[in-house]
């Protein structure tokens, strides 16, 4: 197996770079570059780091040594923390390229060989990737117990339990004259029912893993000219959408990402909603249309003078997720003299009147969706899937005519459990994890 290298610190000018290497020839490597001995494993030691043969200094640097299988790839590991100096990181590769067997890490490589070492499973694995990539604290402290296992042991446990399972019903099947105690496969039959349900509560929970990692989707519709970029612009706190006197300046989505409340929120502003000759206008409002459809949640715009959203051309979106939003409150009075319902707000985006008790509201509302408290959520579509496979399985096996289909069953929900942590048939979909990994990680 070749020895890999990367930079696993972040590319460009910074105080320190970290080169990691991990491989059989990790070890030798370092000694090459050192003319040194090894320091003591796990203790940082400096070293002068020097070209192959010795003509120039590359850098002083703190080194540290790992052992496999007792390193975080399950190999020999060398970790250099260099100068950040761009001109030093490319005169160390230069010299790593030149050695035989030793190349630079592909996207995910270093996390990759220490799934295949067994160091971690494949929710751990997904888990590092996310943890890297999260932008907001819910991201931060998902991806955190799930690196930590949380998802792991709560699939492993259901499939553990799966194979005691199997293990009675295939017992009964085999061995029909021995002395087995009766009513084996009965009495599995409520354990394999309880533990269906259990998975099937966990796929119920409206996506809340994956829109986490991806982000809340909001969006905003109204009639042309009812403040709908300006709330945009206040909440992304900069001029992201235009906004103009003109009605149907806006034409296509605008996006902002958020993070609302340290969960990720993604707000499209969309075109004004109403009958357009324009070719051009009716596009935006069909997009418009189309991405509500989608949305997690709906805000819908009118002016002051309209407090009602019937009759309007976007009544038939509205549905008890959205939110009614009635503005211009400064260019009138006789808003402020009706009570408002609920999910309803009566506010001045320009002078932002009113504007902070709806972000309180939708700031709770986002909590209350996504909230990182309670049980692991699934965070990807692969799980999803494989968890519809596994009680897809199940329920089949409640109806099975015979044992052996319904041990068969069994056993295909087993395996579906099995595919999510990367215990069997996973070489599919390794490229598809790793892929989305930076290098060096």
């Amino acid at each position: 197996m070749n020895t890999i290298f990367a930079l696993a610190s972040g590319r460009g000018r910074a105080g320190v770079a970290v080169v990691r290497l991990s491989g059989p020839a990790a070890l030798d490597i370092l000694t090459a570059l050192t003319n040194k001995a090894l320091p003591k494993l796990r203790y940082a030691a400096v070293r002068e780091i020097y070209a192959l043969d010795k003509s120039f200094l590359i850098d002083e640097a703190l080194v540290l040594t790992f052992k496999g299988p007792n390193s975080f790839t399950g190999e020999d590991v060398v970790e250099l923390h260099l100068h950040g100096g761009p001109a030093i990181v490319e005169a160390l590769f230069n010299q790593l390229v030149k050695i035989p067997e030793v190349r630079s890490a592909e996207p995910g490589e270093f996390t990759r060989r220490a799934f295949e070492h067994g160091k971690l499973d494949l929710t751990e694995a997904e888990g590092i990737g996310d943890l890297v990539n999260a932008e907001t604290h819910a991201q931060h402290q998902q991806a955190l117990r799930q690196m930590r296992g949380a998802l792991g042991t709560l699939y492993n446990g259901w499939r553990e339990a799966l194979i005691h399972s199997l293990a009675h019903l295939e017992a009964d099947i085999d061995f029909p004259d021995e002395d087995m105690p009766s009513g084996v496969a009965e009495a599995i039959r409520p354990k394999i029912k309880g533990l269906r349900n259990e998975i099937e509560v966990h796929l119920a929970d409206g996506s809340r893993g994956e829109k986490i990692r991806e982000g809340l989707d909001v969006v905003i519709l109204g009639s042309p000219n009812v403040g709908k970029s300006s709330l945009l612009n206040k909440l992304a706190k900069k001029e992201a959408a235009i906004v103009t006197d003109q009605a149907g300046t806006t034409r296509d989505i605008v996006e902002v990402h958020l993070d609302l409340a340290g969960y990720p929120v993604t707000i499209a502003d969309t075109a004004g909603l109403r009958e357009a000759d324009d070719i051009v206008e009716q596009e935006g409002i069909r997009r418009a249309r189309e991405r509500a459809l989608s949305a997690d949640i709906r805000i819908f715009m009118t002016e002051a003078d309209q407090i009602s959203l019937d009759d309007t051309e976007f009544s038939d979106l509205v549905d008890d997720r959205s939110y009614h939003l009635v503005n211009k409150l400064d260019l009138s009075e006789n808003a402020l003299r009706v009570d408002p319902e609920d999910r309803q707000f009566f506010l001045s985006v320009k002078t932002e009147e009113g504007l902070d008790a709806f972000l309180q509201r939708l700031e709770q509302d986002v909590v209350d969706r996504l909230d990182v408290s309670g049980a692991p959520s699934l965070t990807r579509v692969r799980h999803r899937q494989a968890l519809e496979d596994c009680t897809e399985a199940l329920s089949r096996f409640d109806n099975a005519p015979d044992p052996e289909l319904a041990a068969e069953d069994v056993r295909l929900a087993a395996r579906a459990l099995g595919r999510i942590t990367g215990r069997v048939d996973v070489e599919d979909v390794l490229d598809v994890v790793f892929g989305d990994f930076c290098i060096g990680k």
